[in-house]
């Protein structure tokens, strides 16, 4: 295992929750380090981690932190510091400076460890999607799947293709955004949120019948999520199935009345208005009777 991937393994997920919850970069982490290894390591991730962790506090103060390592560091330690200032530029909202940053540390990671530039330049593909450059993410999102293929890395390359289908619907290419998510879905048909965003834009193009079968798949994987719950509903109602529309937007009540899903789903149950009523069951005619002799 190379210094730089063991760092990354070491220091855990972005703490920003963006773009890659499910990166089997984070998710393997090496079993032991030899000695010579760990005296190696430590110091760095133990400045990483401080680097993030001041995230939390005063993400300003992370983005001087990292600023001020990467000008005296060269090797994994800048591309490291690289990695906290895009996530500290993230949580600031400055999106170019975050871009900027995770392509430097794309650019400076040994082109014989893929993976972790795969990781950087989804990191910051994500970043220009967000700082609403498109077509700049389309193609940062591409190299990045375009790596993880190559490290063998399927969920990665499916959180990048997700990515990547998010800014091609964003540019109006919608055939072409579709086209991602099968290949996310295909590379990864355990990541549920390629799923529910297949089900969603297949509805938006009025592709009914796939949407729904999409939208099933994402329910088996996350039965509890509200957002695919809200989905199904929608789904439901333009297919005329109004009683399962009613009963899928009730379950997100249900689930999570104070989320933001929640909310659209009481807006989507008073626009269709109440059940209709049952209708009494008929009572039997009277029996005639004999008028009396």
């Amino acid at each position: 295992m190379s210094l730089l991937l063991a760092l990354l393994l070491q220091v855990g997920p972005d703490p920003t929750g963006g773009a890659m919850p499910d990166d089997d970069l984070v998710r393997s982490r090496p079993a032991r380090r030899d000695r010579a290894e760990q005296e190696v390591v430590s110091p760095t991730s133990a400045w990483l981690q401080t680097c993030l962790d001041q995230l939390a506090a005063d993400p300003a103060r992370a983005h001087t932190m990292a600023q001020i390592r990467r000008q005296e560091t060269s090797g994994a330690d800048r591309v490291l510091a690289n990695h906290c200032l895009g996530t500290a530029a993230s949580a600031l909202g400055r999106w170019e400076d975050a871009r900027i940053a995770f392509l430097a540390a794309h650019d400076e990671t040994p082109q014989g460890e893929p993976r972790a530039r795969a990781r950087f330049a989804a990191l910051a593909g994500n970043a220009a999607l967000a700082g609403g450059d498109a077509a700049g993410a389309v193609g940062l999102l591409t190299q990045a799947e375009a790596e993880a293929r190559a490290a063998g890395s399927a969920p990665l390359e499916a959180i990048a293709a997700i990515d990547r289908a998010r800014a091609l619907v964003s540019l109006g290419r919608s055939e072409e955004g579709l086209a991602a998510l099968d290949a996310a879905t295909a590379r990864a048909p355990e990541n549920a949120e390629g799923w529910l965003l297949k089900a969603t834009l297949l509805r938006r193009l009025d592709r009914l019948g796939l949407a729904q079968q999409a939208i099933e798949a994402a329910a088996k994987l996350t039965p509890t999520n509200p957002e695919v719950g809200l989905e199904a509903g929608v789904i439901a109602v333009l297919s005329g199935r109004d009683e399962a529309a009613r009963a899928s937007w009730q379950s997100v009540l249900n689930l999570q009345p104070e989320s933001r899903a929640a909310t659209l789903a009481r807006d989507y149950l008073a626009q269709l208005g109440p059940p209709p009523e049952t209708p009494a069951p008929a009572q039997p005619a009277p029996e005639e009777q004999e008028p009396p002799v």
